[in-house]
């Protein structure tokens, strides 16, 4: 019953569709030199909307089921693709179509000069499609730039005020920082500022990662997945969507698409990958390594200073002794060997630091 309703109103739209350009095809008549050769009275002009009118109603009947069929099709895709967009991208884009269709009604009302039946009304409702589709997708496409930005302006207008000075920009994670997992406290102390960025791609990794045959891969993986959990619930971070970012859409690899990304953003990659940041170095991009910040973080020793140690095993050297602070910082302890097993107090000689982390050297104390 509703499949023949909707079949009714089809073909009445067709027809009045057709009646409107019946009176549009005797406008043409009388504007151009047809008017000489082609002369037709007032029951001819009814009787031509009349055929056209038919016509038009006939056309839409036909094409009813057709559009029917093809319109289930975009209604089911549509509701498939909204299950995947996040909150915050059906936001704007809800605010872009309520801002296009203004532009659209404004603009509609140029149309209401055109004396011709029914091609106002036509070229109002393309107007209100075309201003609509607009509004909804530069609002999508560019929702978070335009969030940023207003958020930046609030912070610097804030910043001003108390005489500082704020740039807030995207923080875009990586796959080998959400497995790494150190990134949640982070965020949980509230260092890191600005929208946090999990990219699609990286939530793909993550996944196939999860389901390598590999055992370590999969439980790294399935610890990246337990993470992400983490930091969507306790924080909101979404899934930032990148299918519409054609930028992306021809980059194979994870790392240089999540670099276009953080320039398409103007953001900074939060990673703790040694190449990926020597990369980023070359490309412009600027990153937050988390292993740069533990190593910032750990305490400093100065030579001379004294320390109680747990020595655990033999050094590479002869007669060395081999023991970690809590941070996980190797100290060497010369003349130390006699020492495994024991807690003793140790002098601090020198301070080592290398790219794998620092190395701490020192020997035991006197009279021990």
């Amino acid at each position: 019953m509703i499949r023949k309703l909707i079949r009714g109103i089809f073909t009445l739209c067709g027809a009045l569709l057709g009646y409107g350009i019946s009176f549009l095809f005797r406008g043409l008549i009388f504007v151009t030199n047809l008017g000489d050769v082609i002369s037709l009275n007032e029951t001819q002009q009814d009787i031509l909307s009349i055929i056209f009118t038919i016509i038009g109603g006939i056309i839409f009947f036909i094409l009813a089921p057709y559009v029917g069929r093809h319109s289930q099709r975009v209604v089911k895709n549509i509701e498939s693709a909204l299950q995947k967009v996040p909150s915050s991208e059906f936001v704007t884009g809800t605010f872009g179509l309520v801002i296009g269709l203004f532009l659209a009604y404004l603009i509609s009302h140029l149309y209401l000069g055109i004396n011709l039946p029914f091609i106002g009304t036509v070229l109002s409702i393309l107007t209100y499609l075309l201003f609509g589709y607009l509004g909804v997708s530069i609002a999508t496409k560019r929702g978070k730039d335009i969030l940023t930005t207003l958020s930046s302006s609030r912070r610097a207008a804030s910043s001003k005020q108390k005489g500082k000075n704020y740039d807030i920009v995207p923080k875009i994670l990586d796959t080998s920082v959400i497995i790494d997992g150190r990134i949640a406290d982070i965020m949980k102390t509230g260092f890191l500022e600005g929208n946090i960025v999990i990219p699609e791609f990286v939530l793909v990794e993550l996944r196939h990662i999860a389901d390598s045959s590999d055992n370590l891969k999969r439980n790294r993986g399935r610890r990246g997945l337990d993470i992400l959990n983490r930091i969507q619930n306790e924080y909101g971070v979404e899934i930032y969507n990148t299918n519409d970012d054609k930028s992306l859409e021809e980059i194979p690899e994870v790392d240089v698409k999540l670099l276009k990304l953080a320039q398409n953003l103007n953001g900074k990659v939060v990673t703790n990958d040694f190449n990926l940041n020597k990369v980023a170095m070359i490309k412009g991009v600027e990153v937050l390594n988390i292993n740069e910040l533990a190593n910032a973080l750990k305490p400093v020793v100065l030579p001379g200073e004294e320390m109680e140690l747990f020595l655990i095993k033999e050094g590479k050297e002869d007669n060395q002794a081999v023991a970690y602070l809590d941070d996980g910082t190797m100290i060497v302890a010369e003349e130390g060997k006699k020492y495994i097993g024991e807690t003793i107090t140790v002098v601090v000689t020198s301070v080592l630091q290398t790219s794998a982390g620092r190395m701490i050297f020192a020997k035991p104390k006197k009279g021990k």
